[in-house]
């Protein structure tokens, strides 16, 4: 992959789930720095960013283009994201699991995400500060 056109991290996420608009708030209040932009999966940053047929392998929940380039899913996503954002412990409890089991353990929580956390039916972006919008990327 290339680096991001933007030069930055993007973290895309699936914008009819519940739990991803809970997961992009919770960056958006660790991030002050503003290191993380934002996209949902079903928006033209996703499609321009990502060739198609990367896209159609990747899982439809939290996806992390690196601003070098590298496509990071699952608990490998989650665990990047932690570190980038300075919480240590967030990542080591994340990295103490052999990646196969935390990512067993994402793939449970991501089949049952609209069961327990609901499905977004309106907008694909999660109700933020006015201050916060331009991290979102279409």
């Amino acid at each position: 992959m290339q680096p991001t056109a933007i030069g930055k991290h993007i973290i895309f996420y699936d914008g009819t789930c519940g739990l991803c608009h809970w997961f992009v708030k919770w960056v958006l209040r660790h991030d002050a720095e503003g290191k993380f932009l934002l996209s949902p999966l079903q928006g033209e940053t996703f499609a321009a960013q990502v060739a198609a047929g990367e896209r159609a392998k990747l899982p439809d929940s939290v996806v992390v283009l690196t601003a070098g380039g590298a496509l990071l899913t699952k608990s490998k996503a989650a665990e990047y994201v932690a570190r980038k954002l300075g919480l240590g412990w967030h990542a080591a409890f994340i990295a103490i699991w052999p990646r196969v089991v935390a990512d067993v353990g994402y793939d449970v929580i991501a089949r049952w995400r609209y069961r327990l956390f609901g499905r977004n039916k309106g907008d694909m972006c999660p109700m933020v500060p006015t201050g916060l919008r331009n991290r979102f990327l279409p």
